[in-house]
């Protein structure tokens, strides 16, 4: 039983004014209910379009963090293109407060990166980046940079807000990154992570809400991400057959 939640309860007040319009037309957005989590990993799902990126980065966004990603100390807009739905979100936080926390966003972890690079040549010292490994995360893959993240700068009684963090992983990398959830886990962090990825999703104990469904809960294997894997992995050739229109 996970009992040291950050974020415990999340609600979404919808003006009436404002139903028809984005964001709160949004599958995610418009059928969410008020959501009492009950794990410390939430999985949020759903098909591209359906919103759950950007409940996701309202929920960060209203806790404090910036909406390009990064901790809470970190205050930047490359491009400010976050909807205004943070502004409804409504948060029910846990006793405690985390020691630590971090909004990863794929799509702009690049405009972290920069952000980094610059505040250490402004001369801050110590260096950022010396928290993240001591290696500019530009002088790093795309995958080894949010490894060097999830190892170095993330660490226990911490809440961890993640967007789609497979996009970068190969299946091996994806692996390392469940364990490393794991040790956070038990070292009493919390994460809520948007994904597609049926690995990540096989987290133990974790809840999956399927955003399209009014955050209904569903298990691994009766997701489309989990049966369509196993269906492709089961029958290689003749979905490719099917999908490529082979006469064989």
């Amino acid at each position: 039983m996970f009992d040291e939640k950050y974020i415990r309860q999340i609600k979404i007040d919808i003006p009436n004014e404002k139903k028809s319009v984005y964001p709160f037309l949004l599958d995610a957005v418009k059928n969410f209910p008020e959501l009492s989590l009950r794990s410390a990993v939430s999985f949020f799902i759903g098909e591209n379009g359906s919103g759950k990126s950007t409940l996701l980065e309202a929920i960060a966004v209203a806790y404090g963090f910036n909406a390009e990603g990064g901790s809470k100390h970190f205050n930047f807009a490359t491009n400010r293109t976050h909807s205004i739905l943070s502004e409804h979100i409504r948060l029910t936080k846990g006793i405690r407060k985390p020691q630590n926390g971090f909004f990863l966003r794929a799509e702009s972890f690049y405009n972290v990166a920069s952000h980094i690079d610059a505040l250490d040549e402004d001369g801050v010292a110590p260096k950022i980046i010396d928290s993240y490994g001591g290696v500019s995360l530009h002088k790093q893959s795309h995958g080894e940079s949010f490894m060097a993240l999830v190892q170095n700068r993330f660490s226990g009684n911490g809440l961890y807000i993640l967007d789609e963090p497979e996009a970068a992983l190969s299946p091996t990398r994806q692996l390392a990154l469940l364990a490393s959830i794991n040790d956070l886990v038990k070292k009493g962090s919390q994460f809520m992570i948007a994904t597609h990825s049926p690995i990540l999703m096989a987290y133990p104990d974790a809840v999956i809400y399927n955003v399209e469904d009014s955050c209904q809960i569903v298990k691994l294997e009766d997701t489309e991400h989990f049966m369509v894997t196993r269906e492709f992995l089961n029958n290689r050739e003749k979905m490719l057959a099917i999908l490529l229109n082979s006469d064989d």
